[in-house]
This record gives C-alpha cells, sequence and structure tokens, in this order.
C-alpha cells in the first residue's frame, strides 16, 4: 500500500513525535509498503491563527497524487489528522492540549486572551467532528484515550509505540547521580526537580539533558539553580547525542520524570531498558501506566519534598536502585511493545 503519515512539525523543533514519524515510516516499508511523512508547519500563537491551521488542514486532500492513489492515512497529530482523506486511520499524540487538559492551567496560554475561548471552542467542535471521520482511532497511551473519552465522548484503543533504538540501551553502572533526559519546558517541570534538591541529604547529583523550547524557562530554572546555590549539585547538559544519552541512562543511578500530565513519555521506557527506576509524580500522565510504586521506581506528591524523599532512597542504596531497575527492565520486556504489532493494528482495515 501507499500510505500517507499525516503529522505537524514546528520547524526547528525535533522530539518524541518526530522520532515517532520517522519510525512508523520505516517500519511501514520494512513489510513491503511505501510509506511517506506528510507534515504541515505548525504555530499556536497568536491563538488567531489556530483557526487558520484547522482550515488548512481541512482543504488539504491527500487522497491521491500525481494521478496515483494514496491508499491509507494515518493521522497522528492536530491538526493533521483532520486532512481529508476517505480510508482514514489515527493515531493520536495527543490533541491540542491547551483546549482540554492544560485548559485555566498555569501551562495554558490559551485562556489568556480574550479571543482564547472561542478558539477553545473552535478546536472542540472540529475535534467532534473531523476525528469521527477515521475508520479506526488509536491513541499512544490509556492517558491519552481518557482524555478523548472524557472531553469528547470519543471511544479510542490504546497503542503503544516502541521506544526508539530501545536496543541499545544498556545498564553499566549505578553511580549516584539522577539523570532528568527531556526537553526543558514548564510542563515537564524540572523546576520541580531544582526545588527538590535544596532538600536532599546525601551528595547526590541532579544531570538536566535535552534542549529548551523556551530560552526565557532554561534563564528561570538557571537562576532558581544560582538562588539556591545548587551550582555544585544541578548540572545542565545542553545539545548530547544520541549516543552519550545513552551513556548517562547506563550509568545513572535512577532516572526522574515528573512532567505535568504527559501523554506517554520515551523517557520511562527508556530508563527501563537501561534498567533504571523511574521517580515520577501522582499527576505525570504518561509514566504511571508503567512505573509501579516502590517496584519499579517511586511515585511520589508533586512537591519537592516528596521527590527528595525517593531521591535519597535510591541514593542511599545501590542494591535497591539495581533491584528496581530489574524490575523494571523485566516489565518492559514483558509488554511486548513491538513495530510489527503497531503496523498489524494500523493497516488492518
Amino acid at each position: 500500500m501507499k500510505i500517507a503519515i499525516a503529522t505537524v512539525q514546528v520547524p526547528f523543533v525535533y522530539g518524541g513525535a518526530e522520532f515517532m514519524a520517522r519510525n512508523l515510516k520505516q517500519a511501514l516499508e520494512k513489510v513491503g509498503h511505501q510509506a511517506e511523512i506528510i507534515t504541515m508547519p505548525f504555530k499556536w500563537y497568536p491563538p488567531e491563527r489556530i483557526p487558520e491551521h484547522i482550515l488548512a488542514s481541512r482543504l488539504l486532500d491527500i487522497s491521491e497524487t500525481c494521478g496515483e492513489k494514496i491508499d491509507l492515512m494515518i493521522g497522528l497529530k492536530f491538526p493533521a489528522y483532520y486532512f481529508k482523506h476517505s480510508n482514514k486511520v489515527l493515531w493520536i499524540l495527543h490533541q491540542h492540549r491547551t483546549a482540554y487538559d492544560l485548559w485555566q492551567t498555569k501551562y495554558c496560554d490559551l485562556n489568556q486572551t480574550s479571543i482564547g475561548y472561542k478558539v477553545r471552542d473552535a478546536i472542540i467542535s472540529a475535534d467532534n467532528i473531523y476525528i469521527n471521520e477515521a475508520k479506526k482511532i488509536f491513541t499512544i497511551s490509556n492517558n491519552v484515550k481518557n482524555r478523548l473519552q472524557r472531553f469528547n465522548n470519543i471511544s479510542a484503543t490504546t497503542l503503544y509505540h516502541p521506544c526508539p533504538e530501545a536496543e541499545k540501551f544498556n545498564c553499566e553502572a549505578y553511580d549516584n547521580f539522577i539523570l532528568f533526559p527531556s526537553r526543558i519546558n514548564e510542563v515537564k517541570r524540572q523546576y520541580l526537580a531544582i526545588e527538590a534538591m535544596k532538600y536532599i541529604n546525601l551528595p547526590t547529583k541532579l544531570y538536566i539533558i535535552g534542549n529548551a523550547d523556551n530560552p526565557s524557562y532554561l534563564f528561570k530554572i538557571k537562576k532558581m539553580v544560582n538562588r539556591y546555590d545548587l551550582r555544585d549539585k544541578v548540572i545542565f547538559k545542553d545539545f548530547i547525542s544520541e549516543e552519550e544519552k545513552r551513556f548517562f541512562y547506563a550509568n545513572c543511578r535512577a532516572v526522574l520524570f515528573p512532567p505535568f500530565d504527559e501523554d506517554y513519555g520515551y523517557i520511562t521506557l527508556e530508563a527501563f531498558y537501561s534498567s533504571k527506576p523511574v521517580i515520577t509524580c501522582e499527576d505525570s500522565g504518561g509514566p504511571l501506566e508503567f512505573v509501579e510504586d516502590n517496584e519499579t521506581g517511586f511515585i511520589c506528591k508533586p512537591d519537592p519534598k516528596s521527590i527528595a524523599e525517593a531521591i535519597d532512597k535510591l541514593s542511599d542504596s545501590e542494591t535497591l536502585a539495581k533491584t528496581m531497575g530489574n524490575k523494571a527492565r523485566e516489565k518492559i520486556l514483558s509488554m511486548n511493545i513491538t513495530w510489527d504489532n503497531v503496523v498489524k493494528e494500523l493497516t488492518s482495515i
């Protein structure tokens, strides 16, 4: 089959969504399909731009190209999953979150303008109509599935996607540092990790690795490090290679990942494949589908002292970290999350 993968691209931002689209393309081609990623640029501000993107998506019919039929469209992200196609399957990474689970939280910019309420209504209305065009609807996690049901009364099936290059992650040691590998933005809550480091009782370091989506947020959290006199405890690593990232996973004591209502999170899977426990929070969303409290990591209250207590427990016992990490790897391997299964589900219509 000729298969179009429909998604959006924020220029110069490359993260989990882009990895997922690329790896889906490769998995489809591996079994003999022809696949192409079709992207449209996306800008969510000012809010007036969002209805324009919705309209642009509806004006794009990808049923054929150069006179040849495209047999199947797989839609991944808002609003590209609105593209017109008579044979459409959705595998939703997330909806436009500021209209849904982030609405009226401190992470939402949409409700801060007079037009924001109207834009939110337009997004919800479009989702209610156009998502239902699909012959099958999948989501990348139970968390995303539950949002879709709660906000739009639309049913979907969870289809986990594999961690990129999972076979390359391994464990070398349990050195006394905690790893926080993520894009740096407010929803990932690096600030919570930095605040936690004020309360730890053991000589543990925190490595924050990743690129900042917004330079002002990076400046803000680096100021926090200076204000709390944590320069010897909190180390930033900006752009690093995939090989360097795997090195940090392989040698850390544990992984800290406390985002707010994460959709899915490769980070949890990468940690588990590296035999490392994960510290996350009760409101972190996707990681809670994998982390079992006191078994494969710790599920903390989203406050610095609770996180610090978990860090201290693991810092104080390499044996505990190793036991939890081994259970984490056993769990992720037992779940059999494979591209073969993903391709089978998405193309069986």
